[in-house]
C-alpha cells in the first residue's frame, strides 16, 4: 500500500529530526511507500528511511496549491498511491491543493485537523481571523473526505460539529507519540524550578509565563526557568527579561539537537509549564509527564481529555497571577508536586510511540479497505 501526505512541515526536507521525522520513522514501517509534498525550503532532503520520498516545492508559498496539484498528479501517475492525507490549517494552501488533486484523481483522502488555530483562545488578531475562516471553510474541505482525523476528543470535534462537519466522519486518533525509552525518569538532580518547551510565538503564552516569574521573584528570588526553543518573539522576550531584571532567572537553551537532550532537561526540572492559547496536544506535556515531571497547563487540546486536576496535572487560566499562584503551590508543596508527577507518569504510558503509530497506520488502512469494499 502506498500513501501521499500533503504537509506544511518543512523540517523533514531540511534534514531536521523533529516530531514529523520521528512519526514517519515508525509510520513508514507500515507502508510500501510514502510520498510527502511540502513547501519550498533552502535545504532539501529527498529520501528518508528508504521508502519515504520528500518533494519540496520550488515555488513561493502562494503557489503551493498549484504545486500540490501538479506534483501530486505526477506522483499518482507514476506510483499509483492508494490514499492521501491533507494536513489542514490556515491559510489553507494544503486544503485547496488537496481538494483540486482529489477532483482530478478521485482517490480517498483524510483531512487531518490537528488543532483549530486561535481556538479556544487567540494569540493575536491573525489567529482570531483564522478561527473565523476555519469555521466558514472546514466543512467544504471535509465534504468529500473519507474521514476527518482529530487528535483530541473534545475541543477540536466540538468546533468541527458547530461548523457543520458530520459527526460520523470525525475520528479520534492521537498524535501524542511518546518514545518511553527516551522520555523516562532519570533520577537526576534538579537544576531548574521550571521548564518550557515550544516555539516562541504569541499563542504559546510565553509572555504570561515571564510575567508570572516576575511575580514569583518577590517571594522566591532565585527561581529558575529554562526555555527550550526559539522563534519570532525571542528578541522581544529577551528585552522583557532585561527590562524586568530577570536575567538570572531565565536561561535559553535554543532548540536542542536530540530528543535525548530534551529529556535530560525535563528530568533536571521540577515543573513543566505550558500556558498555550491553542493546541492539539501538546505532545511536550506528555513528554514531560513521561519523565516524571509535574505539569502545569492551560485547558487546551488533549489535556482536557486526559488531565484530572491535581491528580496528574494542574490546570491554569490564561492569567499570569494564576500561573504564578499554581507554580508557587507546587514549589512549596513537595508531596502534591510528587503526586501530580507520578500521576502524569502513569498517564503518559498510554501514549507509547510504537503502539499509537501502529494504530494510526491501521486507521488509514481501514479507510482504504472500506473504500475498496
Amino acid at each position: 500500500m502506498k500513501l501521499l501526505f500533503i504537509a506544511g512541515d518543512k523540517s523533514l526536507a531540511q534534514g531536521k529530526r523533529g516530531a514529523f521525522y520521528y512519526t514517519l520513522e515508525e509510520f513508514s514501517k507500515h507502508w510500501e511507500r510514502i510520498d510527502v509534498i511540502c513547501p519550498r525550503t533552502k535545504q532539501t532532503i529527498s529520501n528518508v528511511f528508504g521508502n519515504v520520498f520528500v518533494h519540496s516545492s520550488p515555488w513561493p508559498l502562494i503557489f503551493q496549491p498549484w504545486f500540490i496539484l501538479k506534483k501530486g498528479t505526477e506522483i499518482f501517475n507514476k506510483e499509483k498511491f492508494d490514499i492521501f492525507g491533507i494536513h489542514s490549517y490556515p491559510p489553507f494552501y494544503n486544503d485547496l491543493g488537496g481538494i483540486w488533486l482529489y477532483n482530478k484523481i478521485k482517490k480517498p483522502y483524510v483531512l487531518e485537523v490537528h488543532h483549530i488555530t486561535g481556538y479556544p483562545k487567540a494569540g493575536d488578531f491573525k489567529e482570531k481571523l483564522y478561527t473565523i475562516l476555519t469555521g466558514l471553510f472546514v466543512n467544504k474541505f471535509a465534504r468529500n473526505a473519507a474521514a476527518i482525523r482529530v487528535v483530541n476528543q473534545k475541543q477540536t470535534p466540538d468546533f468541527l460539529l458547530k461548523s457543520g462537519v458530520k459527526k460520523e466522519k470525525i475520528i479520534y486518533t492521537p498524535s501524542a507519540y511518546i518514545d518511553l525509552d527516551t522520555f523516562q525518569s532519570l533520577n537526576c538532580g534538579k537544576k531548574y524550578d521550571l521548564v518550557f518547551a515550544g516555539r516562541l510565538t504569541k499563542n504559546k503564552g510565553i509572555r504570561m509565563l515571564l510575567e508570572a516569574i516576575k511575580i514569583i521573584k518577590t517571594d522566591i528570588p532565585y527561581i529558575k526557568l529554562i526555555i527550550i526553543g526559539s522563534g519570532p518573539l525571542e528578541k522581544e522576550i529577551k528585552i522583557f527579561i532585561k527590562n524586568n531584571e530577570l536575567d538570572n532567572n531565565v536561561e535559553f537553551s535554543g532548540w536542542l539537537p536530540t530528543v535525548v537532550d530534551i529529556a535530560r532537561i525535563y528530568n533536571q526540572s521540577k515543573i513543566f509549564v505550558m500556558p498555550s492559547f491553542n493546541e492539539g496536544g501538546p505532545r511536550v506535556n506528555l513528554e514531560a509527564m513521561a519523565c516524571d515531571v509535574a505539569v502545569i497547563t492551560t485547558r487546551v487540546g488533549l489535556m482536557i481529555d486526559i488531565i484530572k486536576n491535581k491528580e496528574n496535572g494542574l490546570f491554569v487560566n490564561w492569567d499570569s497571577k494564576d500561573i504564578a499562584d499554581k507554580i508557587m503551590l507546587l514549589l512549596k508543596n513537595d508531596d502534591l508536586r510528587d503526586k501530580i508527577a507520578h500521576g502524569g507518569f502513569e498517564t503518559a504510558k498510554q501514549f507509547e510511540r510504537k503502539k499509537i503509530i501502529e494504530n494510526y497506520a491501521k486507521f488509514y488502512q481501514a479507510l482504504l479497505y472500506s473504500a475498496r469494499v
